[in-house]
């Protein structure tokens, strides 16, 4: 049961995307996936097609509660091998409501622990900051997966990014490791996407995917259709760009 943060501080890089598309690919090849959604924004909960407003028990009420995660694990409409554990706008208080909790940085670490051998990928969607939330899907992870978006500023706070991780490695969970480096709304008719990806694999050597997510609009669109895109158009480039990165990531392991 391999456990995989999807994590950068920096907001708009494809993070739900790569999580929900990753995880529905990996479920379409057979294998039981479980998606951790831990982002109060809950993204990846509504881009898998769950209704936030009809949720009685989400991640809030494991992180914060007695609640065992497998006790709000909704199993997804579109395949019976795809799985998440939804978020809802509740999440956002659960750090000020645990700030006196003692280990409250294992929290996750320790509701995972008790899935074991259910899953063979488990997916945690973290939120766009170094959060109480972030610290703990770290924490709870073997490996973690870095999206990097083809945009002036991708490589600000990567710097950062790696120390944070470095960090956790010392002190919290000193198995975790780089799964790699996957860049995202690449568009290959600018001078900008190009160089992004030269500096990109320049500072990440062989961590980085091969397969790049382009700029797609079927990509941007599916979201809103609760879809994720190999059932919104499998056709278009987006999705056979994630048909290819799953390929691609399964090689890696």
């Amino acid at each position: 049961m391999k456990k995989i943060c999807i994590f950068n501080q920096k907001g708009g890089v494809g993070k739900t995307t790569i999580s929900v598309n990753l995880s529905t690919c990996l479920a379409m090849e057979g294998y039981n996936v479980l998606v951790i959604d831990i982002d109060p924004q809950g993204n990846t909960t509504s881009g898998l097609g769950i209704n936030k407003n009809e949720i009685d028990k989400s991640i809030y009420d494991v992180i914060t509660g007695d609640e065992k995660l497998d006790d709000v694990i909704i199993k997804s409409q579109f395949m019976s091998t795809l799985h998440i554990a939804p978020s809802t706008v509740d999440l956002a208080g659960a750090e000020v409501e645990l700030i006196e909790r003692e280990k409250r940085e294992l929290i996750l670490r320790n509701k995972i622990q008790e899935l074991e051998g259910k899953f063979d990928f488990i997916f945690i969607d973290c939120p766009p900051s170094l959060s109480f939330l972030t610290v703990n899907a770290l924490t709870a992870c073997d490996s973690v997966l870095i999206p990097i978006q083809c945009e002036f500023y991708a490589l600000e706070g990567v710097g950062q990014l790696v120390n944070t991780i470095q960090l956790i490695k010392k002190s919290l969970n000193r198995n975790i490791e780089i799964e790699g480096v996957i860049i995202s709304m690449y568009d290959a008719r600018t001078n900008l996407s190009n160089d992004v990806v030269e500096e990109v694999r320049k500072y990440f050597k062989e961590k980085v995917y091969e397969n790049i997510i382009p700029r797609n609009i079927k990509l941007a669109e599916s979201p809103s259709h609760g879809l994720p895109i190999m059932l919104y158009d499998s056709r278009c480039r987006g999705a056979q760009a994630f048909e290819k990165l799953t390929k691609e990531f399964l090689d890696k392991q």
